[in-house]
């Protein structure tokens, strides 16, 4: 007679016991993008300076590399001021020299900005002090600076630079030819939404400028930088490759997996940086026998661009046809949105 009461009791049991266990969450598989080829084209001459969205999968801005000598760093608190290496830019201080008047280089020690973007040793370095009123003050420091080289490899000249102050977000500073003749006052705003307002000596009035810095990931170009001897002694060298977005994006490398087997999971694990140069230019080989490139297609990078997403990329060519003539300059690549 108690064989009811018992059985709906332990129907209620089992009801009551069972609502206190939450239901397993369903977790939706994460799904790559399609894979993308696109080629980036900088000519035989790597005349052309190229920023490329990964996200958008197209160049966002191009520009002409000699378009431009110096970079005024534009963050809220930046005053860095750099090279256009593209144009294997260098500087040299020139100790008790004035400006305006004729300089002399003898013994002048040249400096070049460092390809990975290193701050505390960039070619112009510190040039101010810091006075009551939290104004950036120059230290009057004259320094000459070698304008490189264009596209040919025809020498650009030399200017005289001094840096005088940083107030209110402005840049001001004097350049002058290097026998002292020309003297000219510029300055330069901060654009908040750019890395760096970028400046012409010759063309101070022409406006070259990056696009948002939240836009773009890669920077295809020519860059200065040093490589060694065998013996170890540094020099500098003009290469052509990718930097990348110095202030979001960074980069892991692969030399070891398939393309096909880095995932999404697997890049999680892996060691990236945020060194400018992480890419660089060691993707291609030249071969001096033959007086071509070859692209390693083995070398896999895995970067997080500005808005946090992770990609996979290879190079897998270095040439185009061009009227009937394969020719050099034109990096395509592959990759796929992870």
């Amino acid at each position: 007679m108690f064989r009811k009461p018992i059985l709906y009791l332990l129907v209620l049991i089992s009801v009551l016991v069972s609502s206190c266990f939450k239901e397993d969450e369903r977790i939706t598989p994460h799904k790559p993008g399609n894979y993308i080829s696109d080629t980036v084209s900088l000519t035989d001459t790597y005349k052309y300076q190229v920023y490329y969205s990964l996200l958008d999968s197209s160049a966002v801005s191009t520009n002409l590399k000699a378009t431009w000598d110096l970079g005024f760093e534009s963050s809220a608190y930046g005053w860095r001021v750099i090279l256009n290496s593209s144009n294997f830019m260098k500087s040299a201080h020139l100790e008790g020299q004035v400006f305006g008047l004729p300089v002399d280089t003898t013994g002048a020690i040249w400096l070049f900005n460092p390809s990975d973007g290193t701050a505390d040793s960039l070619a112009i370095g510190k040039w101010f002090e810091i006075n009551t009123d939290n104004d950036t003050i120059g230290t009057n420091r004259l320094l000459l600076i070698d304008r490189g080289i264009d596209e040919r490899g025809n020498p650009r000249g030399f200017s005289q630079l001094v840096i005088d102050s940083l107030k209110n977000g402005v840049y001001y500073f004097r350049t002058a030819a290097m026998d002292g003749k020309n003297p000219k006052l510029h300055s330069v705003k901060k654009q908040e939404n750019v890395n760096n307002v970028l400046f012409s000596i010759s063309n101070p009035t022409e406006i070259v400028s990056e696009p948002d810095k939240s836009n773009w990931d890669l920077l295809f170009t020519q860059y200065t930088t040093l490589l060694y001897t065998d013996e170890g002694d540094p020099y500098p060298y003009l290469l052509t490759g990718v930097l990348i977005n110095p202030r979001f994006v960074e980069v892991a490398v692969d030399s070891l997996s398939p393309f096909d087997s880095v995932t999404y999971e697997t890049a999680q694990s892996m060691n990236f940086s945020k060194n400018a140069d992480r890419i660089g230019y060691n993707w291609k080989m030249y071969d001096f026998a033959v007086g071509t490139y070859t692209v390693n297609s083995d070398l896999i990078y895995v970067i997080r661009d500005t808005k946090g997403y992770l990609y996979k990329l290879r190079f897998v060519g270095f040439y185009k046809l061009v009227n009937n003539k394969m020719e050099k300059g034109f990096p395509s690549f592959e990759f796929q949105k992870l």
